[in-house]
């Protein structure tokens, strides 16, 4: 009597195990964080690889080594960082475009957070962009690069 019992139990356990295993198996366990690949918009390229957009960035802040920052920034989303400079102080970034290309001074702008873009032909210089960070620009964070 006792064994037909634990023959019993032992059998609802076994069916109520196999029951959560099959339930269990049918979820599908997320990724870790670490794993699920992070898009962000700001990230995406802004200049096809086909053109080379060449621009000149004045750090217009006073803040020491903000210009290389802004000029990682601006490679990673497609534009040729050619020349780093400073230029006096301002309250908001302009991009001047050189060469008259608006499509490239408006992504320009764009990536500098809405930065005013104002025409100033210069044929002397070899520059399509002069972009100058004024004072209201947010810097990125800082991106690591092993």
């Amino acid at each position: 009597m006792i064994r037909h019992l634990l023959t019993a139990l032992a059998a609802v356990a076994l069916l109520v195990t196999g029951a959560w295993w099959v339930r269990r198996s049918g979820e599908r366990p997320s990724p870790p964080a670490a794993a699920v690949p992070m898009v962000d918009p700001d990230t995406m390229r802004l200049v096809p690889d086909s053109v080379r957009v060449k621009v000149e960035l004045l750090n217009g802040t006073g803040q020491r080594g903000l210009a290389r920052r802004v000029a990682q920034y601006l490679r990673d989303r497609g534009f040729d960082v050619v020349a780093i400079g400073d230029a006096p102080a301002r309250d908001s970034s302009i991009v001047l475009e050189r060469a008259g290309h608006t499509p490239w001074s408006g992504a320009a702008a764009r990536a500098m957070q809405g930065a005013a873009i104002a025409a100033s032909p210069d044929s002397t210089r070899y520059l399509d962009l002069t972009i100058v960070i004024g004072r209201s620009f947010r810097a990125p964070s800082q991106i690591l690069y092993p």
